[in-house]
């Protein structure tokens, strides 16, 4: 592996893994810690809605991460399968990182947005419900398609790496 490449596949890791950290820590810290602010404030000081609302502001700045990573993995992973490196695991990995990630960003979180902007009533609609739950399923997708890009490209570049050792 030339010694630039090299220097990308590392900022392609770090990439990858620092995007599975801010996914899994909005799902699993952020929000049920906004959404249970009752909990650690002592009282209702926010409504559910206003609760929505700050969840989607850190959507909004996530979905800003997965844009530039859904660059990052369109160039890379594109570079890669034109030089022949492929295989079908990291080729749907990579097809469905770019889908779910689309979706989420481009799809999903414009239309949660602009549903809350049109008020309280209009997040309390079945529309409203089963467009946040296809956005979790889908998020959900789009984490587990970067893990096993993460893996996958560790795999790799570890197996590369140890070809080049002395020891």
């Amino acid at each position: 592996m030339p010694s630039l490449f090299r220097h990308f596949t590392i900022g392609y890791i770090i990439l990858l893994g620092s995007l599975l950290g801010a996914s899994l820590y909005a799902g699993a810290v952020v929000a049920p810690t906004i959404f249970g602010s009752q909990i650690y404030l002592g009282k209702v000081i926010l409504t559910q809605f206003q609760e929505g609302e700050l969840m989607s502001v850190n959507f909004y700045k996530l979905g800003i991460l997965v844009d530039f990573a859904l660059l990052s993995i369109f160039l890379y992973e594109g570079y890669k399968y034109k030089m022949g490196e492929r295989d079908a695991i990291t080729l749907a990995a990579t097809f469905l990182a770019l889908a779910t990630g689309a979706l989420f960003a481009h799809y999903y979180l414009p239309d949660i947005i602009m549903m809350q902007h049109a008020g309280e009533t209009m997040t309390q609609t079945k529309e409203f419900a089963n467009t946040h739950k296809g956005s979790e399923i889908n998020f959900k997708i789009f984490a587990l398609a970067i893990f096993v890009l993460l893996i996958r490209n560790l795999q790799k570049g570890l197996k590369s790496g140890t070809k080049a050792s002395p020891l």
